[in-house]
């Protein structure tokens, strides 16, 4: 791999000028890999000329694939921003974040330029001269409020070759017969009257004014007054349908609150976007889509590629957009959003208060959506074959790794140390051969593994007896062995023949090891499985930062693409892995802190318990003072002043 030595393209000193501008990577067949902005031209490109060993993996494998670089000179940041949306829409750069599902949402739109307009739902955002509302989550859910707001505005919704053909035979057209289309061509108003109703459609639907309600509970109630009892239940059902209508979109903010919140989770690889659209103080639509990411960019990079791509194709911003974090151009990406508004845009990071919140709710739907997404990616029978294929051959296996386990370590701050193992077979978890271990002393997470694998690799049998990858193998330890090697593996009550199914699928071979981090946590594992003399196992090591793959014969690491389904499924494999090892250590320590508590006079299961969930640890509940231990419920002043004399008298136990 190269070292501090630069690329032969690279510019020489001085030829690159300071100014505002666009870049361009391109390889040797002149393909365009990335496109990116910068304020100063020289002092960026500076950062991916320096020497390749202090490059993030990602960006040296992009700058080492082109062969070329060129930069074009603008005027401003606002320029450079708009010059790099358009590139990046022309050229669809490998290496620049590659958006998903992003257009695929439908819209309620009225096609104002039409004679007669109609309320039409459609995903098209290019019908000349339409007015859209939305976007919104499903079809069924526009649907729904389209239903309600005719009942409100009637206004035509034919198709219209049916309308053309009704007003040519002054028949109305059969939507209108069965009482589901209001327009000119049902007869019962004219094109001006009909174009008003539109007007009032629109109107309502921008601004969407509460006091409606109040007009036709007036209407109504004075055509009650003088015996139109008529004109009474129309107005009727009109006032249930705008209630109705506000009902169902619940205020989040002040009423007069038009804003755009962006929600973003994102690892390694990918991200998920959740966009709540505020118009009324009120959540009037929702976008989600994904991300894959080839270059490792920080949050607010890949804001400002978001909120680009959220408007970039028509959409217009809110006046004020709220966003996890600011990018460096800010101040260039609020003009930008204020060109396509036509008024003043703020961008802002909503740090406290209501707006925070909201943040916080579509943050929380993002990580959903990228945890779903990640899910449905992994689960598909193609998608997993040519990822465990992909992994064969970049690890250079003789066979698919059709068994992979994995280990991690958790600890406390050097204490409560565990350890999980999780099982995937053909791509897919197998929860049911899961294991936890708990590790009394290690010198760290090395030691912690070594251990660990350790312990493991005894269930395996001989090496010279090496059956099926998935076939059991007989266990080369005593019960007694078992037990006290990894004893909190063993359920209370467990049967002889329960225990010894545990055993047998503990002894099932995998073909890959997989260990959670880098270098020295896969030379750990290999000291293991070589001391244990079992052989034909392939060993790798995952590290979170780089998301590299490391063997333990490698200099450097395997480097898989960003958005290949082999990545994808060791980082679920990790992750997973990850996740059992946290909960299980938790689960531990929650026991511990509650051993802690138990010793204390006068505390029942129930008080330890309101306790732990007051305070959350003995180490914060060892920090309050008598007043504030009296304030939780069921502790009165009295033993209040016992736990705390308790917990810190001498010799008091410490908590773990």
């Amino acid at each position: 791999m190269p070292g501090t030595e630069g690329v032969p393209y690279r510019p020489k000193k001085g030829e690159i000028p300071t100014s505002p501008g666009v870049y361009r990577f391109r390889d040797a067949d002149r393909r365009v890999l990335y496109v990116g902005k910068a304020k100063n031209l020289r002092a960026r490109l500076s950062n991916y000329f320096a020497p390749l060993r202090t490059l993030h993996e990602r960006t040296r494998r992009m700058v080492t694939t082109a062969a070329s670089v060129e930069w074009t000179v603008v005027a401003n940041e606002v320029e450079a921003l708009q010059l790099e949306f358009t590139w990046i829409n022309e050229f669809d750069p490998p290496f620049n974040v590659q958006f998903k599902d992003d257009k695929s949402y439908p819209y309620l739109a009225v096609t104002l330029a039409d004679e007669a307009p109609r309320a039409v739902v459609t995903r098209n955002r290019n019908i000349r001269g339409a007015k859209y509302f939305g976007p919104y989550p499903k079809v069924w859910a526009v649907n729904e409020t389209l239903e309600i707001l005719l009942k409100l505005f009637p206004i035509r919704t034919c198709k219209d070759s049916d309308y053309r053909r009704a007003m040519a035979s002054g028949k109305p057209c059969f939507a209108g017969q069965i009482g589901r289309c209001f327009g000119p061509c049902s007869g019962l108003v004219t094109v001006e009257e009909h174009r008003e109703s539109v007007d009032r459609f629109v109107s309502f639907m921008q601004n969407q004014d509460r006091r409606i309600l109040g007009e036709l509970t007036q209407r109504m109630r004075s055509a009650a007054a003088v015996q139109d009892y008529e004109s009474a239940a129309r107005l009727r059902d009109r006032l249930q349908a705008a209630t109705s209508f506000f009902e169902k979109s619940a205020v989040v903010l002040g009423e007069k609150v038009d804003i755009d919140v962006f929600g973003i989770d994102h690892d390694e690889l990918a991200a998920a976007v959740q966009l709540f659209i505020v118009r009324g103080g009120r959540i009037r639509g929702v976008r989600s889509w994904t991300v894959d990411k080839e270059l490792d960019v920080p949050l607010g990079d890949l804001v400002d590629s978001v909120v680009q791509n959220a408007y970039g194709d028509g959409g217009v911003p809110a006046a004020e957009v709220v966003v996890p974090e600011l990018p460096d151009d800010a101040e260039a990406l609020e003009t930008w959003l204020g060109t396509i508004a036509g008024r003043k845009v703020r961008l802002r990071a909503a740090q406290r208060g209501d707006k925070a919140a909201l943040l916080a709710t579509a943050t929380q739907n993002a990580k959903q959506t990228l945890m779903l997404y990640k899910t449905r990616r992994s689960a598909d029978f193609t998608t997993r074959s040519r990822a465990l294929e992909d992994i064969q051959e970049a690890l250079g296996m003789a066979d698919a790794p059709l068994r992979i386990e994995c280990y991690d370590v958790s600890h406390l701050s050097g204490t409560n140390i565990v350890a999980s193992m999780v099982v995937f077979e053909d791509g897919l978890p197998r929860k049911d051969e899961y294991r936890r271990f708990t590790i009394p002393h290690s010198t760290d997470d090395t030691d912690s593994l070594h251990q660990v694998l350790t312990r493991r690799l005894a269930y395996l049998k001989a090496p010279d007896s090496i059956g099926s990858p998935l076939e059991p193998a007989t266990a080369t330890m005593t019960d007694a062995a078992i037990s006290s090697s990894d004893g909190a593996d063993v359920p209370d009550g467990e049967t002889d023949a329960a225990a010894s199914e545990r055993r047998k699928k503990f002894a099932y071979r995998p073909n890959l090891l997989i260990v959670d981090g880098g270098q020295p946590q896969v030379a750990a594992a290999a000291r293991a499985l070589q001391e244990s003399g079992v052989e034909g196992i392939y060993l790798c090591g995952i590290a979170k930062r780089l998301e590299e793959i490391w063997t333990p014969d490698g200099d450097y690491p395997v480097i898989l693409p960003r958005n290949s389904d082999a990545l994808f499924l060791f980082q679920r494999v990790r992750d997973e892995a990850h996740r059992f090892a946290i909960t299980h250590q938790r689960a531990r320590r929650k026991r511990d802190m509650g051993s802690v508590l138990s010793e204390i006079p006068g505390l029942g299961p129930s008080r330890v318990k309101e306790l732990l969930r007051h305070f959350g640890s003995v180490k914060q509940l060892r920090a309050a003072s008598e007043t504030d231990i009296a304030e939780v419920k069921g502790i009165g002043p009295s033993l209040a002043a016992t736990v705390h004399r308790t917990l810190h008298a001498d010799g008091a136990p410490a908590p773990r």
